[in-house]
């Protein structure tokens, strides 16, 4: 059997933290990756999800013990109180969510396209 291709490889690495996780979860992960402090409206608003959609993924990703957490509470994100905004939430990645998303920027760096052939050879 071939070498996963990078999207494949990037969801294991998901499904290794719980098999519990949906689509919309993974990309609310990954839109946090790519706008770590912003707001959960933000998020919301870049991954084209229902703010309480959002919310619920994002919670899902808090740590266990966090006002607001939900299972399975995976200790990947931060949310801080808003300074502008003190019903807001702003959200940052903890040390194990930063873990994370360095391992999925080490599989887009050696990134393998679903056809198999490796990114530098297309």
């Amino acid at each position: 059997m071939r070498r996963r291709n990078t999207v494949l490889a990037a969801f294991e690495l998901f499904r290794k933290l719980t098999p519990d996780l949906w689509i919309n979860n993974v990309l609310t992960f990954l839109y946090i990756c790519e706008n770590e402090g912003a707001s959960v409206t933000e998020i919301a608003q870049v991954s084209r999800l229902l703010e309480a959609t959002a919310s619920r993924c994002i919670r899902s990703f808090a740590a266990p013990g966090t006002p607001g957490a939900m299972k399975p509470a995976l200790g990947l994100v931060e949310l801080v109180e808003d300074p502008a905004d003190g019903r807001g939430r702003l959200v940052y990645l903890t040390a194990k969510g930063r873990a994370l998303a360095d391992q999925i920027d080490g599989l887009i760096r050696d990134a393998v396209t679903i056809s198999g052939k490796r990114s530098d050879a297309a």
